[in-house]
């Protein structure tokens, strides 16, 4: 098995890839940048950066509902921006897995207010896990391959915090990488 040295948001690039995660979109913000950066990287995988957050939701609900894993990625401030189609896919539901990577702040790192995004979850009833390191972010793909099976078909939550402080997106750990799971042919053409 490869081993490699991975922040917290290359491990959670990393843990969507190997739990079949095929769409990813994001709105450009510190600390989720990252995330977005490493999945472009990727093979067999669109990656995208949208106008907004709304539209990084909305592309990936648009992936969920075409039968595709997907991934929306943004900031606690986009969380905002996102919660209409945020709102509106926790109760209508799609057709593959669908997460929410909302990168919070707290301390006001890089960012101009402290917010929770574990609110929206509760009001949503979304499912929202929190890695406190690295290994614990790449360890996600278990629930996300839960979350993402084509029998869920579950809006679901990463939100990474770290040990408490947003330094955790960048603090580095060893990890034993997997390979991207394979999945079926799909008939959506990205």
């Amino acid at each position: 098995m490869k081993k490699a040295i991975l922040s917290g948001n290359e491990a959670i690039a990393r843990g969507f890839l190997e739990a079949g995660g095929r769409l990813a979109a994001a709105y450009p913000g510190t600390p989720s940048t990252e995330v977005l950066e490493t999945l472009s990287k990727a093979k067999d995988i669109h990656a995208e950066w949208s106008v907004n957050e709304k539209v990084a939701m909305e592309v990936a609900i648009g992936g969920a509902i075409s039968g595709v894993r997907s991934m929306a990625c943004m900031k606690h401030v986009g969380v905002n921006v996102a919660s209409d189609p945020l709102m509106t896919v926790a109760y209508t539901g799609v057709n593959a897995g669908l997460v929410l990577m909302a990168a919070d702040d707290p301390g006001m790192f890089s960012s101009q207010n402290e917010q929770d995004t574990r609110h929206f979850a509760r009001t949503g009833k979304i499912p929202c896990l929190e890695p406190s390191d690295s290994a614990e972010a790449r360890q996600l793909r278990r629930p996300l391959s839960s979350f993402l099976s084509h029998l869920t078909l579950r809006l679901f939550c990463a939100r990474q915090l770290g040990y408490r402080t947003a330094r955790a997106w960048w603090k580095q750990g060893s990890l034993n990488l997997r390979p991207a799971a394979a999945l079926p042919a799909t008939s959506v053409n990205m």
